[in-house]
């Protein structure tokens, strides 16, 4: 009796090892991810490539579902939350655009579609995933467009959307198409977890993502002022317009100075072919759903624990 149990334990033992074993051979297509960083956005209140305007950075925080496709291939679904913002001072003096006073401020939601390519093989049991893989992306997605202004720049609690002001009279959508695309690296950390690091830029087909287009105001300037003169809309002007030289003393718009102007003041940068982006940069995890994962690393089986212990 006491020689059969030996034996049958032995070969439960030797069973549950060669499970243990048997379980990193499995290919693991579906996966998680996770990511924060820093968010950086290009527009008419920020160049980085033609202007020394440092850097501006905000943030975002991310989610996605991960799926592998192909030997080299992964598809992506990916949830975003980013905020970005602009503002003229501090500006490069060669931009000319101090004057302008002008400031936004946006936070928007991204859902986006991405195909990633990798350096090394992935579709790999999922032991043999390789330590480190850079890898490129590309995709589509929507994201939401709201920004923002201080009505009272000297308050930072009175934020209004300025999309419904349509201050150049050019309405734009609430929603738009991105392209995100980009780079990134994962390093593995344990059988079931890698480290991802990737930068990704999002090229859009708006010019609308700080609210502002046009070069000046002389196209709908009379427009502006006789809202703010009839009391209909008058935040429109006092928004369109913040330039010091064209206020009064008590901060409201000078409209004679603006009328005998003629509208030549200053609101875009010019350039008519150039639509806004943002960058993000992330640093995040990615956890590969095995079958066994509840069970061996975030529930452990404590009963063989010390003898069976995956990570």
């Amino acid at each position: 009796m006491k020689r059969l149990l030996i034996i049958i334990f032995l070969i439960g033992g030797l069973e549950l090892q060669a499970q243990s074993f048997y379980r990193y051979r499995f290919e693991e297509p579906w996966s998680i991810s996770a990511g924060i960083g820093p968010t950086q956005y290009f527009g008419e209140l920020y160049s980085f490539w033609k202007y020394n305007e440092g850097i501006q950075p905000d943030y975002n925080a991310n989610f996605a579902f991960n799926y592998i496709f192909g030997t080299h291939l992964k598809a992506r679904g990916e949830f975003t939350y980013y905020q970005i913002s602009g503002q003229d001072p501090p500006s490069d003096p060669r931009a000319f655009r101090t004057p302008r006073d002008l400031h936004f401020r946006a936070r928007n939601w991204e859902v986006a579609g991405i195909v990633e390519y990798y350096w090394h093989p992935i579709k790999l049991n999922n032991i043999t995933r390789h330590l480190w893989n850079p890898y490129i992306f590309f995709g589509v997605g929507m994201s939401t467009n709201n920004p923002q202004a201080r009505l009272d720049k000297n308050d930072n609690t009175s934020w209004v959307d300025l999309r419904p002001y349509q201050l150049e009279n050019n309405p734009y959508e609430k929603y738009i198409i991105v392209f995100p695309m980009g780079l990134g690296f994962k390093y593995k950390l344990n059988v079931y977890m890698d480290f991802k690091f990737e930068g990704n830029y999002r090229y859009t087909l708006t010019d609308y993502m700080d609210d502002i287009s046009a070069y000046n105001v002389s196209e709908f300037y009379l427009d502006l002022v006789e809202d703010y003169v009839n009391g209909t809309n008058p935040d429109r002007l006092r928004l369109a317009i913040r330039n010091p030289s064209f206020l009064l003393d008590n901060g409201e718009p000078d409209v004679q100075k603006i009328l005998d102007n003629r509208g030549r003041i200053r609101r875009g940068s010019g350039l008519t072919h150039r639509y806004d982006g943002y960058l993000t940069f992330n640093a995040g995890v990615e956890i590969f759903l095995s079958r066994d994962i509840f069970d061996n690393w975030i529930f452990r089986n404590r009963i063989y624990e010390k003898r069976f212990r995956f990570w």
